[in-house]
């Protein structure tokens, strides 16, 4: 049977997707690229706003529509079974907590078992769940508490993937500093094990939610400091409002965050700092949001990632009062925006006239690749190289959300 995994929404999601395609393949069904083409579609999904969920049913029903048989896998197959099957009766629905029973329910191919390509950049998903309580979330509902992978499956697991090539192993999870809270290991154990791998590859961490970094930041940072792993953290704010942080039930203040960010800086002055901001929170006020305006601009993180507040089935938040009408969450939407790219475009036209060793990672637009610096900076070049080359690159100008240079060495 001719198999096509159509993956959304988080890079954890997506790393869930590519261990279907494995699975698939091991069962000896063919994986295809274009899904004309498929016999059976997995629809791997994401609910995190409702923007998302529409976007959801609509291509479950298209699919559905065409007649192929189709397997709804993600976090919406794990919260909002319903509706999936009112729009597409007659799919199969696994939700992540049953993908070991993912065999049974589509048998064995015709054809012998068959690995995909190895490919430059492969994700590793550590754990399922997380113990955060946000009243805005529903994927805790989908994915549950915490539950960390075994850590020498997963240095198994980035071992075989670094002997077949992958150069940019994407370490993920709903929280990775939270990372074997639950089995005795830390985060710091499995870097520590992952950069003792032979081998010449990179290693990005994925999300920490800010309260369990500072848990674990006195024995992280040397880990993180190897020169294997990417100098880049994602560490989501939401809001620069203490009001606003205890209504989402953060676990932080605004001061504890921005020192987080000054100390992560004072260990790694190259370090970039990638964020995430909430518009529209119920009860948020002008002087909240503009408290948000006010930390952005302290801490200068070079990326932040801009999402207006989407009440969510069952969870606290969409009960709340004061919710904040639609057009006030654009307009202040549209400010965080504005400043995100203000600070971004200063930070980098800052690189213009540095040299940097990175990584050929993926294809850009016709005619360009990008690399990966240090710091995980995309850089734009005009050249064709093969993918996972080492070079070295000269920033040569700059846009608000890449550099762009030229190879100097390779």
């Amino acid at each position: 049977m001719k198999v096509y995994v159509e993956s959304y929404g988080c890079t954890m999601n997506h790393g869930e997707g590519e261990k279907i395609e494995t699975t698939m393949s091991l069962l000896g069904h063919e994986i295809v690229s274009d899904p004309s083409d498929a016999d059976l579609i997995v629809l791997n999904t994401c609910t995190v706003i409702t923007e998302t969920q529409n976007r959801m049913l609509k291509r479950a029903k298209e699919i559905s529509e065409d007649g192929k048989k189709l397997i709804i896998s993600g976090c919406m197959a794990s919260i909002q079974p319903e509706d999936l099957i009112s729009v597409a009766p007659n799919a199969q629905i696994i939700d992540p907590k049953n993908y070991h029973k993912l065999p049974s329910l589509v048998g064995n191919g015709d054809g012998l078992p068959v690995i995909k390509n190895p490919t430059i950049t492969s994700i590793l998903p550590i754990a399922q769940g997380c113990l955060g309580s946000c009243t805005y979330c529903i994927t805790r509902f989908a994915r549950g508490t915490l539950c960390s992978y075994p850590l020498q499956d997963l240095v198994s697991e980035a071992k075989s993937l670094i002997q077949t090539g992958t150069k940019e192993l994407l370490v993920t999870a709903q929280d990775t500093a939270c990372y074997g809270f639950d089995t005795g290991s830390t985060l710091t154990d499995l870097i520590t094990s992952l950069t003792s791998l032979d081998g010449r590859f990179m290693i990005r961490i994925g999300m920490m939610n800010p309260n369990n970094l500072l848990k674990i930041l006195k024995e992280f940072m040397p880990a993180w400091m190897n020169p294997k792993v990417y100098k880049f953290i994602h560490i989501p704010v939401q809001s620069g409002s203490p009001e606003i942080l205890k209504s989402m039930q953060r676990s932080y203040s605004p001061e504890e965050f921005k020192n987080l960010v000054f100390e992560l800086r004072s260990y790694c002055p190259e370090i970039s700092i990638s964020t995430d901001v909430i518009t529209g929170f119920p009860g948020e006020t002008d002087v909240d949001h503009k408290l948000t305006m006010e930390l952005i601009e302290d801490i200068m993180p070079d990326t932040v990632n801009v999402t207006r507040y989407s009440a969510r089935p069952n969870t606290p938040a969409a009960s709340f009062s004061h919710q904040v009408p639609g057009w006030i969450s654009k307009d202040r939407s549209r400010e965080l925006t504005k400043l995100r790219f203000k600070i971004s475009e200063s930070k980098n036209n800052s690189q213009i006239g540095k040299d940097f060793s990175g990584i050929v990672s993926e294809l850009g637009k016709p005619g360009t690749m990008i690399v990966r610096t240090n710091s995980y900076r995309p850089v734009v070049i005009c050249e064709k190289l093969p993918l996972g080359s080492e070079v070295r690159v000269r920033i040569t100008d700059s846009k608000s959300t890449y550099l762009i240079g030229e190879i100097i060495s390779s």
